[in-house]
Formats: structure tokens, sequence, C-alpha cells
């Protein structure tokens, strides 16, 4: 499931390269800022992000420093992935997951939209994101947890 996230969000990144140049082509060479397509970039950036996170997660992929992890024995290793997934990954996705839960109703309750002049009306739509990176990682670590102890 995973894969699938993360190669579904992985293909918006020529329609974010699309929509960064226009925002720059139509700044710098014909003197007109676009609000709307500045935010929808931002918008295809935060899906990139957070849909990917728990792909790169399960390709191994994430940022691990790794001064003794590297030459340490598999079962030092599977100990330390296995700490790191239940006493660090998932009491970060559980706070994420609850504090976002209010943020994001809270910003639907009101249709956010943004503040800038000429922004986009869906700012609601675009906090909603946020609850799909607990989820990506989430199923990342269970598969994680799942691998090491199979």
């Amino acid at each position: 499931m995973n894969d699938f996230f993360g190669r579904f969000f992985a293909r918006l990144l020529p329609v974010l390269l699309l929509l960064v140049m226009i925002v720059v082509v139509s700044r710098y060479f014909f003197g007109m800022g676009r609000a709307d397509i500045q935010e929808l970039a931002l918008y295809v950036h935060a899906l990139i992000f957070l849909g990917c996170a728990g792909w790169a997660y399960s390709q191994d992929e994430h940022v691990r420093v790794d001064i003794f992890y590297r030459n340490a024995s598999p079962q030092y290793q599977k100990m330390v992935n296995s700490f790191g997934v239940v006493f660090l990954l998932a009491p970060m996705l559980g706070v994420i997951g609850y504090y976002s839960i209010d943020f994001i109703s809270a910003s639907w309750a009101v249709k956010e939209i943004s503040t800038e002049p000429g922004g986009l009306s869906t700012v609601f739509i675009q906090k909603s994101f946020i609850f799909l990176f607990p989820m990506v990682l989430g199923i990342a670590g269970l598969k994680e947890l799942h691998k090491l102890w199979k």
C-alpha cells in the first residue's frame, strides 16, 4: 500500500515542476504574480512530501544517524529499529494524528480560505493532507515491525 501511495504521489513531481515554472515565468518575465498557482504548487508539494513519507521509510531511504548502527550486528539493528518504531515513531504519529483532528476540523468548520489576495479558497482541503502523514507513516511502521519480527 505504501508503494502505491509513494509511486502515486511521486508522479506529482512533474506537476510541481510545471507549476513552479509557471510562477517564475509569470513573475520574472511578465511581471505578474500568481498567488493561486503559487499556492497550488504548495498544495502539490505538501501532497508529495506527506504522501511519500511512508514510502521513503519503507524503502529505508529515511534519515538515520548510523554511527554505531552501521557496523552493529543484525540482532542489535533489529532491536534499535523495533525501539524506534514503538517508542519514537508511534508516539510521534499519535500526537500528530490526535492534534491534527481538531486543527483540520476547525478549518473545515469555517471553510478556511487563503489570506493572500487572489489565493485559493481551499485551504481547508490542504490542511486535510496533514492526516495523510500519520496514516502512511503508521502503515510503514507496522510493515517494518512485521518484517522485523516475522
